[in-house]
């Protein structure tokens, strides 16, 4: 069964447009655990833009308390100083981004090659601390032994094409690609998450032909869902979209 990572960027997005603390983003970590996701993400950015340094333990010490069985996913770009920040609070997975400072949103995977010195001692000190380690990547069946062999667990497939493919005649080979590249992931022992731009309209197809995927971290939709239906009603509607 796929496991539902609520991201909670967009909420902490909206609370910092004022000097106000709601809308809480613990606060709505406790409405989707409580409604049935099985854990949340945060991306923690240099800028501070949405998640803010303060939220990561916070989030770290409500699953501890009163969500056990939740998972705690943390993303960000493996620096020094983001690394310290997922020591401290220990999350059961670090997923690596690509990222440039400035930019908006995740937008392309790791090639890896020519980067696996950082990401090798990045990947080496969360796992000494027990953390499980997944690497964000294009769709590319070359990529995922590059993951393995630099010590990564998992990878995460960079779905924003294909979300936004849907109905257009690319959505077929997006779907292809995807699924070439979750099968190399697992022919060298590697699970599979995925994330970015996956909406109640677009889970049952790509569920349909991925079905061994770990996890999905879905942000954006599920908000923007929220708006309207609530978000223990949205948490309900995806994880009935991804089979459970």
């Amino acid at each position: 069964m796929t496991k539902l990572s609520v991201n909670l960027n967009a909420v902490a997005q909206l609370r910092n447009r004022r000097n106000l603390p709601w809308p809480s983003v613990t606060g709505i970590a406790r409405l989707v655990l409580e409604a049935g996701a099985d854990g949340i993400t945060v991306h923690p950015r240099p800028d501070q833009r949405h998640i803010r340094r303060s939220d990561v333990p916070e989030l770290a010490a409500l699953v501890r308390r009163e969500f056990q069985r939740a998972e705690y996913n943390i993303e960000g770009y493996p620096a020094d100083d983001f690394l310290d920040l997922v020591e401290s609070v220990r999350p059961d997975q670090v997923t690596f981004v690509p990222d440039d400072i400035g930019q908006v949103t995740s937008d392309h995977g790791w090639a890896i090659t020519g980067q696996e010195t950082i990401l090798e001692a990045a990947a080496a000190r969360m796992r000494q601390a027990g953390i499980r380690v997944s690497l964000f990547i294009d769709p590319d069946p070359a990529v995922p032994p590059r993951a393995r062999a630099i010590g990564a667990d998992r990878v995460e497939l960079f779905t924003g094409p294909y979300g936004a493919s849907l109905n257009g005649p690319s959505a077929p080979a997006r779907l292809a690609e995807l699924s070439a590249t979750a099968r190399a992931a697992t022919a060298v022992g590697l699970a599979v998450n995925a994330g970015h731009d996956l909406t109640l309209a677009n889970l049952p197809p790509f569920q349909q032909a991925l079905p061994g995927v770990a996890e999905v971290s879905i942000g954006h939709a599920i908000t923007a869902d929220a708006l309207i239906m609530g978000f223990p009603e949205a948490v309900r509607r995806y994880k009935a979209a991804l089979g459970d």
